[in-house]
């Protein structure tokens, strides 16, 4: 489970109202049957429309400045492995959405009118979507530039000879160029990966939008990392401020498991990702001391997200990592070779 929260983009060519974001996410409707589309929703709605959503969101802003974003994108993407524990991944994902927003209001150390935050306080749309597309930002297109910069510079040749601005063999290059598009190192359905190809498989996730005022217009809410959980002292007393990040993110994948009896594995945990970065060889150790079938599910888990064993971390815990690394790799090597492993 991957979550992402993100304000609004202010300033350069980004407008003030919340219509651009809207219609980003519109896109995926474009040419679909009225049957196929996926429409907004929220706690207690379905089927909203994009024009109600851009004006509940944009007159939801009070006292707000310019410099100020006036709602917080949020993205949910369950793996490939959540996803095939869903029955119906519309219906599934909407109930999980309701749900997991109500773990969104319970970590905010804040208090209306003398109360804990309730999901009734916040205004909120959501939708659904079931593609995606590589980006100019994914390694497989990163990875994949080098081919594709000369398969373009082959056929701009082809074009000049065309032309007859240059000489030499049409074919030649033609067959260079089936050459490239099979070499490059990533491939999807026997063709060249490229930015704006969908991504194949089921990738359905979550897209929510939140305003940073409360339903009442009156308490300003924000969810963004300058507004992290704190402790600031109030009346003589310290107490809780701002939004436990930590909090929602772990509460979020408890509630998915406990609404769909997942089982989740060690590498798949917010907890394990963030040991890695902060903490290697605890998390190393960690996966280490696994069961033997457990961590053969998580090298699986692994290998078929395309991460590596040891995914990048900051150079200065390199050193810090490797050891428990080598050691871990010999291991799995164990682990796999093993007869009592079901993968």
């Amino acid at each position: 489970m991957y979550i992402t929260i993100t304000p609004q983009k202010l300033g350069g060519n980004y407008a003030q109202s919340s219509s651009d974001f809207v219609g980003y996410l519109e896109k995926e409707n474009e040419g679909l049957n009225e049957s196929n589309k996926e429409h907004f929703f929220n706690q207690h709605r379905e089927g909203i429309s994009a024009g109600e959503v851009v004006k509940e969101i944009d007159e939801n802003t009070a006292k707000l400045k310019k410099t100020e974003p006036k709602f917080y994108s949020i993205t949910v993407s369950p793996s490939s492995f959540e996803l095939k524990r869903l029955q119906n991944s519309r219906e599934d994902l909407k109930k999980y959405t309701r749900e997991v927003m109500k773990d969104y209001v319970a970590s905010f150390h804040r208090e209306i009118n003398g109360r804990p935050i309730h999901i009734r306080d916040i205004k909120y749309f959501a939708k659904i979507e079931h593609q995606r597309f590589f980006k100019g930002t994914d390694k497989q297109i990163k990875e994949n530039q080098a081919f594709a910069t000369k398969i373009l510079q082959l056929k701009n040749e082809i074009r000049q000879i065309e032309r007859g601005v240059l000489e030499g063999s049409i074919s030649i290059r033609q067959k260079e160029i089936s050459h490239l598009e099979h070499q490059a190192p990533h491939q999807q359905n026997g063709k060249r990966i490229v930015q704006g190809m969908p991504k194949e498989g089921n990738q359905s996730h979550i897209h929510i939008i939140v305003s940073r005022k409360d339903a009442s217009n009156a308490y300003s809410l924000s969810p963004g990392s300058k507004y992290k959980a704190s402790d600031v002292k109030m009346n003589g007393k310290w107490v809780k401020r701002g939004f436990d990040r930590d909090r929602f993110f772990k509460e979020a994948e408890k509630t998915f498991d406990r609404t769909f009896g997942y089982q989740r594995n060690f590498v798949e945990t917010y907890q394990a990702r963030k040991d890695f970065i902060k903490n290697p060889n605890h998390y190393f150790s960690a996966l280490m001391k696994l069961p033997t079938n457990e961590k053969a599910l998580a090298l699986k888990i692994l290998r078929e997200r395309k991460i590596p064993i040891m995914p990048p971390i900051p150079k200065h815990k390199v050193q810090l990592a490797l050891k428990g690394f080598q050691q871990l790799k010999k291991r799995l090597k164990v682990a796999l070779e093993s007869g009592t492993i079901g993968i």
